[in-house]
């Protein structure tokens, strides 16, 4: 996108983002997810789809959107929100990095890279 230095630009393309946000918030469902520390050490999200031989996560949510908040050190650092029709497709290209987790190693889940929530 080439730069414009029209604020009335401006002020319409922030609108437009704001809107994509209030959408978010206020319309279809969003399923928040909350990573904390390890991500900066493995640069991965765990998406978890089973849980005590049961399907869970990824695999039951009827949410539209995943949004994931990110903290290091109880601090916030940065959210990722994408579509599950997307985080899915995304899964499938790592399914091959399954492990276990969660309480007591009960669930099943895929480690995705981070930066690959991001790559368009």
């Amino acid at each position: 996108m080439k730069h414009n230095s029209d604020f009335k630009h401006d002020l319409e393309w922030g609108q437009m983002g704001e809107k994509v946000v209030a959408d978010i918030v206020a319309g279809d469902k969003t399923e928040v997810k909350s990573e904390r520390d390890i991500w900066s050490k493995t640069g991965n999200h765990y998406v978890e789809f089973q849980s005590r031989g049961k399907p869970s996560g990824i695999a039951t949510t009827e949410a539209k959107y995943w949004s994931v908040n990110f903290y290091l050190n109880d601090n916030f650092c940065f959210n990722i929100t994408l579509t599950v029709e997307r985080l899915k497709e995304i899964c499938l290209k790592f399914k091959h990095k399954k492990i276990k987790g969660g309480d007591n190693d009960t669930s099943i889940g895929i480690l995705v890279p981070i930066k690959e929530l991001i790559n368009v």
